[in-house]
């Protein structure tokens, strides 16, 4: 059988890397300066690069099972998703800082089933976002709502990093929610005025935080109302 990866590895040092070969020497050169944190789900049908068009040094990408945070308090233990968020902030000084869930979602599907006693650290990674889970039985809508609402619970979370507060709060990094459906190819992004997401194809931009002036302020239980499906 033909080694298919080692070809696609031949194909990019003779054919991609050539064209690009005096960009790479200039992040090899002046090293990384990525404007975005980008934290997506491990799912193979989220492309980063494809949905935003970037190029090698501007996206610094963790990605896990859900797109999800975990608490800065520890208390989930290790875990590499805090350690990149807080290199992102305090190292690379991003200003912007993507959380991306999608559609059909497995994570946020095995909330509303048994999960495998194999899968124990599965499990109990998925508590994370048990919160955005319905009291309903789930549907396609009712799935789709919890993904947006894993989204907006995870930039709640993000809020709870003092180094990511205090940037946010003095506007030099700003918060983004997506939703990706992939059936359409359009990225909803959350509008915290709005209540909601909207296709990015209408809004005015990429997503708003959880973060507003106080006069402005919409908490996340009334989002949380507002995302729920009617019964």
């Amino acid at each position: 059988m033909p080694d298919e990866l080692i070809a696609r590895l031949r194909r990019f040092h003779d054919d991609y890397f050539p064209r690009h070969q005096a960009r790479f020497r200039d992040l090899v050169d002046q090293g990384q300066h990525p404007s975005t944190l980008f934290i997506g789900c491990s799912d193979s049908r989220l492309v980063p690069y494809l949905l935003t068009g970037a190029g090698p040094g501007e996206l610094f990408i963790v990605r896990n099972v859900g797109a999800l945070v975990p608490p800065y308090d520890g208390s989930h233990g290790h875990h590499g998703t805090t350690a990149a968020i807080e290199f992102a902030v305090l190292n690379l000084h991003v200003t912007r800082i993507v959380v991306c869930g999608h559609s059909h979602c497995g994570a946020m599907k095995a909330l509303y089933e048994e999960i495998s006693p194999e899968a124990p650290n599965l499990a109990r990674w998925l508590d994370l976002a048990r919160e955005a889970a319905l009291p309903v039985q789930p549907s396609p809508e009712a799935l789709r709502r919890t993904e947006q609402r894993a989204v907006v619970l995870q930039l709640e979370r993000l809020m709870d990093y003092p180094m990511v507060r205090s940037r946010v709060e003095s506007r030099t990094i700003t918060l983004h929610g997506w939703h990706y459906v992939i059936e359409d190819g359009e990225v909803h992004v959350f509008d915290v005025l709005a209540g909601g997401f909207v296709p990015a194809s209408r809004s005015e931009h990429s997503g708003t935080g959880p973060y507003i002036p106080a006069e402005q302020d919409v908490c996340f239980n009334e989002i949380d109302s507002r995302l729920r499906p009617p019964r």
